[in-house]
């Protein structure tokens, strides 16, 4: 028979084996008197488990206390000291006890009295009657910037983020609570933001976060570093959404997951999206609200009527941050959108703003304007400063000069190439497009025939197969080229600008172990730097818009390598002339200009920027007397607008009237710089500087960046000073605030 293994029933069968074997000894088998049956109960008792103890009856009963006894022996425990439980304890008892709430005021996030701190509320000074009646529960408390933050943000960034918090929280101008971060390029903008974003996601004066979410929207080159720098500087604190590329359902999963987000700990707080994404997914951002929009390089939003701005401007956002170094790149109506999109109505409607602003200050600049007219513009233009300053902050790379090497920039000026000054001459004669502008007409073949002249200023070769064709300007121009010329082989010698960025680069490559960025408008030009470099056997990267996003941080960050091979780095100014960091390199060339200012002020900031630790170069190549260094002026007339408007200079001169700077199609043969002669320089005698400008002078106009003007006698730069000979035939050179230092 089987028998169970259950331990109760094993005590019972060794309890009932012991009985029988004591039975035997007593009484043995032939003796044994027939035993009672056992009955259930006795069953229970004779196989009670040996593992199981009697219960002790209490003897030790409380007796009944009056309630003063009672009273006396709860106090006498109360009055004992807690003492932790555990053996030689010696650490802090605590102050608190768990899930019970503090009474009291309510207490800010970070110590505002900490050494350092950056405030950016205090509550009001309260008297002691009123702090009586308030209610504890509803005091405002401080809003102090993590000093995780607050460490490393210099002077001018811990000014901008108080301005940026007082900005979206409506503290400037009521009912508006948007601005523009308009600091020029270098000034740790993103610092500033990241910022900003983190302090608003923490804290509140009413002790909690002031948004849920924020929204960072970029150009696609600059989504992965927004999200390295909200690394970089929080660290693990903060799990940002980045959001560049993907397919159309992924990425739409992802944003609808984004908005869903609720609550006081959102996971993923700050999405990171670039506009050409946020254009075609807009409508799942647009279901629901994000706290804070930040745009940068927001002079994409420049025109209100295309869909990128449209779409931003829908979202249900009320906090808006613009990002942009340029505020100002071609027009005021432009500036007036940009104001619009962050603070809408401060400057009225389009047409207002129109009406009352741009076309009286417009008329004030101009050269040949009255009396009455330069009166009313510059009325209007202190009266739109007062109403922009309210939500803009700028401040000048004049700050860097604390933190940042010197930097000199160059305009070069270089003579064309007998080859060249041939055809630019034939193409005059035969195209005519001066007279259809002198016309007032500005036709397609007058806006080919730029396109031509800038591209034959950069080299022959580019306008090569033109010549082959037979092209309008360009019958019989093959003939001029030299015998058995072929576009395979780059041929220096037959471009004045290519000619100096050959010494150029020569130069710097045999005296030093300096690395140089070429910047170009057109892939064409980029085109024969590889051949050049393929002949010098200059190592080299490239970046243009054929390259992926991926693709440009990789190799961006090489390039920034100390250990790369790397000599030069080519960039078109289209696809990477905004935020990029190449501070591995300290020589840049400006190969061609740029008919907005903005493009090529953004693209000449890629080298003189935090974390530069070697004086910097800038060259910008003009052709000497050619269209090159008309559109060169027209930039000083809109940097003049930009200056007046965001700058607040008010001694910019008016140089250039809006009739001169219509004669695109001359050739001046029979000067060093055409530039130089229409700005009527006082400090120079026969082209050489020979004195400083004297205070107040208008000598150097819109070009007071200028604070040089130099011929070969008066040139410092040893690697231009090498080139000079080849083809150089004047140059305007900046030394950047070594005028703060004392440098002459």
């Amino acid at each position: 028979q089987r028998r169970s293994l259950a331990p109760s029933q094993l005590a019972k069968r060794k309890a009932g084996d012991e009985e029988e074997e004591e039975e035997e000894e007593r009484h043995p088998p032939t003796t044994r008197k027939r035993q009672k049956p056992v009955s259930e109960t006795d069953s229970r008792e004779c196989y009670r488990s040996p593992f199981r103890k009697p219960l002790a009856q209490l003897t030790n009963r409380p007796h009944c206390l009056d309630s003063s006894q009672h009273e006396a022996f709860i106090r006498s425990i109360l009055s004992k000291p807690f003492k932790v439980p555990i053996p030689n304890y010696k650490g802090p008892l605590g102050l608190r006890a768990l899930g019970i709430k503090r009474a009291g005021l309510r207490s800010p996030l970070h110590d505002p009295f900490e050494e350092g701190a950056l405030i950016l509320y205090e509550p009001p000074l309260l008297s002691a009657h009123d702090q009586l009646k308030i209610d504890k529960d509803k005091a405002p408390v401080h809003v102090v910037v993590d000093p995780v933050l607050s460490r490393v943000l210099r002077p001018h960034q811990r000014e901008g983020v108080k301005f940026l918090w007082d900005c979206v929280t409506s503290r400037r101008i009521p009912g508006s609570h948007g601005c523009i971060m308009a600091d020029e390029m270098g000034l740790g903008k993103t610092l500033q933001c990241i910022t900003l974003m983190w302090t608003l996601l923490r804290q509140s004066p009413d002790c909690k976060p002031e948004i849920e979410k924020a929204m960072v929207v970029s150009p696609s080159s600059l989504v992965r570093n927004w999200y390295n720098e909200v690394e970089k500087w929080l660290g693990g604190r903060i799990q940002p959404l980045a959001i560049d590329g993907g397919s159309k359902e992924e990425i739409d999963r992802k944003l609808v997951g984004f908005m869903n987000q609720r609550g006081l700990r959102v996971p993923s707080p700050i999405l990171i999206i670039s506009y050409e994404t946020f254009r075609l997914h807009a409508e799942a951002l647009q279901k629901g609200s994000v706290g804070l929009v930040i745009c940068d390089e927001g002079h994409r939003l420049k025109n209100s009527e295309n869909q990128t701005y449209q779409a931003l401007n829908s979202l249900n956002t009320p906090r808006r941050v613009l990002i942009s170094g340029t505020p100002i790149q071609n027009d005021l109506l432009e500036y007036f959108s940009l104001v619009h999109f962050v603070n809408s109505g401060i400057l009225g409607t389009a047409q207002e703003f129109k009406r009352h602003f741009e076309i009286p200050i417009l008329k004030g600049r101009d050269a040949e304007a009255s009396e009455a007219e330069r009166h009313k513009g510059e009325e209007r233009l202190k009266e739109l400063i007062s109403i922009v300053n309210r939500c803009l902050i700028r401040r000048t790379s004049d700050i860097l000069s604390k933190y940042l090497p010197v930097k000199i920039e160059q305009v070069v000026c270089c003579r064309l190439t007998p080859l060249q000054a041939e055809l630019y001459k034939n193409f005059l004669k035969q195209a005519k497009p001066a007279e259809e502008l002198k016309q007032g007409k500005i036709s397609v073949s007058s806006l080919s025939s730029i396109t031509s002249l800038k591209k034959l200023c950069n080299h022959p070769a580019l306008i090569h197969d033109k010549c082959v064709e037979e092209e309008e300007g360009f019958a019989g121009a093959l003939d001029l080229f030299p015998a058995g010329y072929s576009t395979k082989s780059v041929e220096p010698q037959l471009s004045g600008k290519m000619l100096v960025l050959d010494y150029i680069l020569a130069v710097t490559k045999s005296t030093s172990n300096d690395k140089v960025v070429l910047v170009s408008n057109y892939t064409q030009t980029l085109d024969l730097f590889e051949k050049l470099c393929r002949n010098r056997r200059y190592l080299y990267v490239r970046l243009d818009g054929t390259m992926s996003i991926k693709k440009r941080a990789k190799i961006v960050e090489r390039f920034n390598s100390p250990s790369s091979p790397e000599f030069i780095f080519m960039l078109s100014s289209k696809a990477g002339g905004c935020g990029l960091n190449l501070i591995g390199a300290n020589r840049l060339v400006m190969f061609d200009p740029d008919w907005n200012p903005a493009n090529d002020e953004q693209a000449m900031a890629r080298v003189w920027r935090d974390g530069q630790k070697k004086k910097c170069y800038i060259y910008r190549l003009l052709s000497t007397g050619t269209i090159e260094e008309k559109i060169f002026q027209r930039q000083t007339h809109k940097k003049a607008l930009s200056s007046c408007v965001v700058d607040e200079e008010q001694d910019v001169e008016r140089h250039f009237s809006l009739g001169e700077l219509k004669e695109l199609f001359t050739l001046n043969e029979n000067t060093t710089s055409d530039t130089h002669d229409k700005i009527k320089c006082r400090r120079c005698v026969n082209g050489h500087q020979v004195r400083p400008p004297p205070e107040g002078s208008d000598c150097t106009s819109d070009l007071s960046q200028w604070n040089h003007c130099a011929d070969k006698r008066g040139l410092q730069d040893s690697v231009l000073k090498a080139a000079w000979d080849a083809a150089v035939t004047f140059t305007f050179h900046h030394h950047s605030h070594e005028e703060q230092r004392g440098i002459p």
